[in-house]
């Protein structure tokens, strides 16, 4: 019987990135354009991270394909993070309108502001997260007394792995003990710490999966398997409640702008794989290793469609292994102009909670 743990997340760390990147497509905003006064154009602030399971928003910024879609008549600013908390709050502060995201931040944000402060208004992509671990272990019960990283603490890797554990009756705890001990540490760590030995495997997102599989590891679980048709949302794309409300013509461009992004990163994967390169040489000083990418693009699938049931189920595992309580999610989902796009382009379109 298939099983389905939890994915990814959103605290999904970026890509070699230390800090906070902000990056401005056009020029310094004013209140007015903030607030989408009438002084000018109405002013857009996307956020993202600058990694692979973000491909369409990395590949729409650096291809033009935002600005285009928006027109003349919306100022594109964008933000890049590197952890999904920080986005939620320049969301809740204000200072973001709409961002690409992980599931567990999405559901915190829904959460925390009782379904108030956000939506989720396309899917973005799916896939790209696995455990890797040494090359010894081949199964659940050799990892016993073994130590496997995870992003953080109650991220969307986190309860994966702590869910996946769990129905094979093997125990954690939140402080690190039990039969294995979960080890937080951020992304850009795990490679340095398998190879000294100091973890024996890591429960991460792409291209983290394939970089330790180049320093030796060798994949125990692909999460695909775990999941009904091999899909789970990794990646979402949510606006601020208050901007959708004020400004709808503008994010019914935004989708637009996403599936757009999306029908060119399915179409032209070698141009894809160059313009995240790029784009995440300019943000962080250092191109992303093309090689790299194309190793880890086989696993991701860019979709539309959120993938609802698996955040639904996401949350559910949180709750199974004691990382937060049960939640509704009523109202979190307004996917009408995401199905108003895909309808006029002939495309099928994805069901509405």
């Amino acid at each position: 019987m298939r099983r389905h743990p939890h994915r990814r997340a959103l605290s999904l760390a970026a890509v070699a990135l230390v800090g906070l990147a902000t990056l401005t497509a056009c020029g310094g905003e004013d209140d007015a354009d903030a607030a989408g006064g009438s002084s000018g154009p109405t002013t857009l602030r996307l956020g993202y991270f600058p990694n692979i399971t973000h491909a369409p928003a990395v590949v729409g910024v650096e291809k033009g394909i935002f600005a285009e879609k928006l027109g003349g008549d919306v100022k594109l600013e964008t933000k890049t993070f590197n952890a999904g908390p920080a986005a939620i709050e320049a969301i809740f502060s204000g200072a973001l309108d709409a961002t690409y995201i992980g599931p567990n931040p999405t559901v915190n944000a829904h959460s925390k502001s009782k379904g108030e402060a956000v939506r989720v208004i396309s899917g973005a992509a799916s896939g790209g997260v696995a455990l890797v671990v040494k090359p010894e272990i081949t199964s659940v019960e050799q990892l016993r007394g073994k130590k496997i990283a995870t992003p953080q603490l109650g991220n969307t890797q986190d309860v994966a792995l702590r869910f996946w554990l769990k129905e094979k009756g093997i125990v954690t705890t939140k402080e690190g003990g039990g039969d294995v001990k979960i080890v937080p540490q951020e992304n850009a760590q795990t490679v340095e710490t398998f190879t000294s030995g100091a973890i024996d495997g890591a429960w991460v997102p792409e291209p983290f999966v394939s970089r330790l599989v180049n320093a030796g590891g060798k994949v125990l679980v692909d999460e695909r398997d775990l999941w009904p048709d091999r899909k789970f949302v990794i990646t979402n794309l949510i606006v601020s409640t208050k901007f959708l409300k004020e400004h709808p013509d503008v994010v019914k461009k935004l989708v637009e702008a996403q599936v757009a992004a999306n029908e060119f990163v399915n179409a032209n994967p070698d141009q894809a794989h160059q313009a995240i390169s790029d784009h995440i040489g300019k943000i962080t000083g250092k191109p992303l290793d093309l090689k790299l990418i194309k190793q880890a693009w086989p696993t991701l699938e860019f979709t539309n469609d959120p993938i609802p049931s698996s955040l639904k189920t996401g949350l559910d595992h949180a709750v199974a292994v004691g990382l937060t309580q049960p939640v509704s999610l009523d109202g979190l989902y307004d996917l009408t102009y995401l199905n108003e796009v895909l309808k006029a382009q002939g495309k099928p379109e994805v069901v509405q909670p």
